[in-house]
């Protein structure tokens, strides 16, 4: 009897980690979706484990400053294409009607090398886009500020394969869109990075205060600018009051970014089809550690999601160099933590300490992008592996001479070192100083 009761125990277990299992197997796959400013990111990000990258040129996408011309672009798709990975092309400007027959030109070159995806926010440029680059499909940008069920139905008749969903929807929203919208129709959101206020990014401050125009992807982020204001008496011209401040001035906004990497498993379950972390401007070391900590939350609540603890990928990511965290309104359009007056804006515990360019048994060849010094701690991160391997500077060697040297500052761009990684290690992997040895 005994015997016929475990036995029993055994197969009610069993039936329960098969009908997990397949529950398992019914979640939809998300896309992991990483910023490329220039080739080089690129390469970095699908090396830890981005399933597809943005990009786009300087003039006709919203950052000015993006080190990526036409070459590189067709570089970047072709790359892609070849490890089995996506490109999505950034076209997202308001363009100006002197703009267009930049706009029609790029639009023929990217019908003729195929990104994955166009992402666009301007309905001219979208009717542009159907015309001369008809073989590539549509998303509409995070620009056009989709937060409603009707705007991503209206997209969707008119050509779009993908929306990109505005910063500002919440959960609920985007829950709701999820369950009602067409079943052909995907939908992205934002999963990490800077926040854009003033219309999902749309902002006249930075144009207005110092003529560079956000619009059209040169952005001073004057929103997180410090801030002090005055009155002037009006009997006494010239003579200012200030009006509010403390020690850290007056601040519009100065908004922490987003992490939603506690929210994956809502994320995941509600189906969304791509989680877009921001940041075409920022280091091959920020795209390296963020897209790793996504990459493995992603895969770790995939495979076993009844033991998420979205802690120790929190920890990783407060290693960057970055803003304080926000759910911003994920999970309630009334939260007030989304600001910081602190004047603390950047976790300054870990920085870039250098990318291997030339892995070998012994003395790789190190590009340098902050002082290292012998004795300091360096951390390795590996792709495909959550931890990263710690260890300290034995000995540096000069690049050009192969003396021995006690420390290696960057200088000009593209300082390089030699030094003894005690792991076998490849080429393209970012290595990150921990401060305050």
């Amino acid at each position: 009897m005994l015997t016929l009761i475990f036995f029993q125990y055994i197969i009610n277990i069993l039936k329960t980690i098969q009908n997990r299992i397949k529950e398992v197997k019914k979640m939809k796959k998300i896309e992991l979706l990483a910023p490329a400013g220039s080739f080089e990111k690129a390469k970095i990000a699908f090396l830890y484990g981005a399933d597809a990258v943005y990009c786009g040129t300087s003039s006709l996408s919203l950052r000015t400053r993006a080190d990526m011309g036409n070459d590189d672009l067709v570089k970047t798709i072709k790359y892609a294409h070849s490890i089995g990975k996506r490109v999505h092309v950034t076209l997202n400007i308001f363009a100006w009607d002197e703009k267009y027959e930049e706009i029609i030109e790029m639009a023929k070159i990217l019908n003729e090398v195929k990104p994955d995806a166009i992402i666009a926010a301007d309905g001219g440029v979208m009717e542009v886009l159907k015309k001369y680059a008809p073989d590539v499909p549509i998303h509409v940008s995070t620009q056009a500020n989709v937060v409603s069920l009707h705007a991503a139905n209206f997209w969707h008749k008119n050509g779009a394969k993908r929306v990109i969903m505005a910063r500002e929807a919440n959960k609920e929203q985007i829950r709701y869109i999820m369950e009602n919208k067409p079943k052909d129709l995907e939908v992205e959101m934002f999963g990490h990075g800077a926040i854009c206020f003033a219309y999902s990014g749309r902002c006249f401050l930075s144009d207005f205060l110092c003529g560079r125009s956000a619009n059209l992807g040169d952005c001073a982020q004057s929103c997180r600018w410090s801030y002090n204001l005055y009155a002037e008496e009006k009997n006494n011209p010239g003579q200012l009051m200030p009006l509010e401040s403390d020690e850290n001035g007056t601040s519009i906004f100065s908004s922490k970014d987003l992490c939603l990497i506690k929210e994956i498993p809502e994320i995941i379950d509600m189906g969304v089809d791509s989680l877009k972390i921001e940041g075409r401007l920022k280091t091959e070391y920020y795209v390296a550690s963020v897209v790793n900590a996504y990459r493995t939350a992603i895969d770790d609540y995939m495979k076993d999601p009844e033991n998420y603890d979205y802690t120790k990928y929190l920890n990783e990511l407060e290693k960057v160099k970055t803003r304080p965290f926000t759910t911003f309104y994920f999970n309630d359009r009334k939260n007030e933590d989304i600001q910081d007056f602190s004047g603390k804006q950047y976790n300054d515990k870990y920085e870039f300490g250098g990318k291997i360019v030339e892995a070998k048994e012994e003395k790789s060849v190190i590009e340098i992008k902050n002082k290292l010094t012998v004795g300091d701690t360096l951390e390795i991160l590996k792709p495909g592996q959550f931890e990263p391997i710690e260890f300290k500077i034995e000995q540096l060697w000069d690049y050009e001479t192969g003396e021995k040297i006690d420390f290696v500052s960057p200088g000009v761009k593209g300082q390089k070192v030699l030094m003894n990684i005690p792991v076998k290690c490849e080429n393209n992997w970012i290595m990150r100083r921990k401060k305050g040895n």
